[in-house]
């Protein structure tokens, strides 16, 4: 799916569609004054023929924030080359030494996965589905940890 059927998706299958998530989205006029954005240009926006309207960055942040739908940044980086996957940091993330042994302990568990894996000198479909799993959780187990030592330094970048 690209990103422009993502957000028109996006709109329309949220409850009361275009015209309910537009009340929700905030602007501010020449004159400072707020307003919520009408469902007809929500329409436009989102519409793939329309080619006077389009969807900002900073729109399309709001409404996948308002809807809890990220079809249209996992089609953004699908686009790109690139696959998703949500960071759950620990619920203990806060405390930089439970973080750094979650990271170790999600290592040692891709390790102890892989080595029950090769003892019969074969990977099976349901295997390797299981060590991509286990990949994905080490990879974002390192993101959470350099996050917070970005923190730790007083830093908030993004990675």
């Amino acid at each position: 799916m690209n990103i422009t059927d993502a957000a028109h998706k996006t709109v329309k299958d949220y409850p009361g569609g275009a015209e309910a998530l537009a009340t929700r989205l905030i602007t501010v006029n020449d004159k400072g004054e707020e307003k919520p954005m009408s469902g007809a240009v929500l329409r436009n926006k989102i519409n793939p023929n329309n080619t006077t309207h389009k969807l900002g960055w900073e729109e399309a942040s709001e409404i996948m924030d308002l809807t809890g739908d990220r079809r249209m940044l996992v089609a953004l980086a699908a686009e790109h080359g690139y696959g998703l996957h949500r960071l759950e940091p620990p619920a203990d993330a806060g405390c930089l030494t439970s973080t750094i042994l979650a990271t170790s302990a999600s290592k040692g568990h891709f390790a102890e996965m892989l080595h029950k894996c090769l003892q019969d000198g074969l990977i099976t479909d349901n295997e390797f589905s299981e060590l991509q799993t286990a990949a994905i959780a080490v990879q974002s187990s390192l993101i959470v940890l350099m996050t917070r030592l970005r923190e730790s330094k007083g830093q908030k970048d993004v990675l």
